[in-house]
C-alpha cells in the first residue's frame, strides 16, 4: 500500500482526528439507514405517498449502498481513500439536501438512491483509512470505537429521527446531515493521510492515461443488476406473491445476472471480487456471518417503529426511544470492549455475538404479544446490541 501525507498537521499530531473522521462519516451514512424509521407516518402523510413507495423510500439507499460498495472500493485504491472519502461526503450531502427539499415521493427515492451512491464511497473506504492512519494497539481501539459505534448507529437512528420528526419536521432527518458532513470533510482534509492500493500502481502507459480502465466495469454492472434485481424481487414476491410473474422475471433476472457476475470474475484480469477468495473458509464464514448478522439483528426496527406510532400510539419522540436499549449496548460493547475483544480469535466474539443476536430475536418472539406494550421490546433489544457490539 502506498501512503502519502495529507498535510503537516496529519503528520504531527492530533493522533485521533483521523478516527473522529472516519467515525462520524460511518455513523452519518449507517444512521440514514434507519433514520427514517420513525419519520414514515409523517413522510407518508406529508406527500401522500403509498405503502410500497415508502418500503422503496428505506430499500433504495441500502441496495445503491451495497451494489456499489466493491467498485467503490476499487476505485478508491485507484484514485485514494481519501479523495474518494470526500468525494462521497460531498454527494451524500447534496443528496441528503435532495431528500429534504423533495415535494414528492418518487424525488424522495431518486435521492435516496444518490445518497447510497454518496454512502458506498464513504464505507468503501473506512476500514482502508484507519488501517492506514493506525497501528499496534493503537489500531485495536480504533476498531473499537469504530465497531462500537457502527453497531449502535442503526439503532440510534430512530431515536434521532423521532426527535427531529416531533419537534421540527421530517425533512430535518436529511438536512441535518449537511452541517455534520462539512464538520467531517473538513476534518479529513486537515488530518487524514492520502493512501491508495496496489491498483494505483499501472504498469503501461495506455493505462497511466486511462487510470477507469483498471476498474472491472462489466463485473460492475452485473453484480448491480443482479443486486437490483433481487431486491426488487423480494420486495415485489412479499406484496403481490412468489408466483407471481414480475417476482418471477426479478428473481431469475437476479439469478442470470450473478451468473454473468461470476463467468465475467473469472475471465477479466482485475476481477472487482477475487472468487478465489471464497474458497477461504475464513472468509466465506465470515461473509456468512455478516449475512446473518444484518439480516437478524436490524430488519425488524423498520416494522417496530410503526407499530408503536400506529398501534401504541408513541409520538416519533417516544417510538426511537424505544430502540434505545440496543443502541447503549451495543456502543457500550464495542467503546468499552473492543480493545480486549480485538486479543481473541476472531472466531470467538464473531459466534458469540451471533448467538446473542439471535437469542434477542427469540425474545422479542416470546415476549411480543396482542396486548404487549413497549415494554416487552426492552430485553430483546438489550441482548441483540450487546450481540451486534461483539460481532
Amino acid at each position: 500500500m502506498q501512503s502519502t501525507p495529507g498535510t503537516a498537521a496529519g503528520r504531527t499530531g492530533g493522533k485521533w482526528w483521523p478516527l473522529v473522521a472516519v467515525t462520524l462519516g460511518n455513523f452519518l451514512l449507517l444512521v440514514d439507514v434507519t433514520i427514517v424509521n420513525t419519520a414514515l407516518p409523517r413522510i407518508a402523510d406529508g406527500l401522500h405517498a403509498s405503502f410500497t413507495s415508502l418500503q422503496w423510500v428505506m430499500d433504495i439507499y441500502a441496495l445503491a449502498l451495497a451494489a456499489l460498495l466493491m467498485v467503490a472500493g476499487s476505485a478508491a485504491d485507484l484514485f485514494g481513500r481519501r479523495r474518494l472519502y470526500v468525494a462521497g461526503l460531498t454527494l451524500f450531502a447534496l443528496a441528503s439536501l435532495a431528500c429534504g427539499l423533495a415535494p414528492d415521493a418518487g424525488l424522495l427515492v431518486a435521492a435516496r438512491a444518490v445518497q447510497g451512491v454518496g454512502a458506498a464511497a464513504m464505507f468503501a473506504t473506512n476500514t482502508p483509512l484507519l488501517m492506514a492512519s493506525y497501528q499496534g494497539r493503537d489500531r485495536g481501539v480504533a476498531f473499537g470505537v469504530w465497531g462500537g459505534t457502527s453497531g449502535a448507529a442503526a439503532a440510534i437512528g430512530p431515536v434521532l429521527g423521532g426527535v427531529l420528526t416531533e419537534y421540527a419536521d421530517w425533512r430535518a432527518i436529511f438536512l441535518v446531515n449537511l452541517p455534520l458532513t462539512a464538520v467531517a470533510a473538513w476534518i479529513t482534509l486537515r488530518w487524514v493521510r492520502e493512501s491508495h492500493g496496489d491498483l494505483a500502481r499501472p504498469r503501461t502507459n495506455s493505462v497511466r492515461r486511462h487510470p477507469a480502465a483498471l476498474i472491472d466495469w462489466p463485473g460492475a454492472a452485473s453484480f448491480t443488476a443482479c443486486a437490483g434485481a433481487l431486491t426488487y424481487g423480494l420486495m415485489r414476491g412479499g406484496e403481490q406473491g412468489w408466483t407471481e410473474r414480475g417476482t418471477l422475471v426479478s428473481l431469475v433476472g437476479a439469478a442470470l445476472a450473478l451468473l454473468v457476475f461470476l463467468v465475467v470474475e473469472r475471465r477479466v484480469r482485475r476481477p472487482l471480487l477475487d472468487l478465489g477468495l471464497l474458497r477461504r473458509p475464513s472468509f466465506a464464514v465470515l461473509m456468512a456471518a455478516a449475512l446473518l448478522l444484518q439480516a437478524a439483528a436490524f430488519p425488524y426496527l423498520t416494522f417496530v417503529g410503526l407499530w408503536v406510532q400506529n398501534v401504541l400510539g408513541l409520538s416519533p419522540v417516544q417510538a426511537g426511544l424505544a430502540v434505545t436499549p440496543m443502541a447503549l449496548t451495543s456502543l457500550l460493547v464495542g467503546a468499552l470492549g473492543g480493545r480486549h475483544l480485538q486479543r481473541m480469535a476472531p472466531q470467538l466474539p464473531v459466534s458469540v455475538g451471533l448467538l446473542l443476536v439471535g437469542a434477542g430475536a427469540l425474545l422479542q418472539y416470546a415476549l411480543l404479544g396482542d396486548g404487549s406494550g413497549w415494554a416487552a421490546l426492552v430485553p430483546g433489544l438489550a441482548v441483540s446490541g450487546l450481540g451486534i457490539g461483539t460481532a
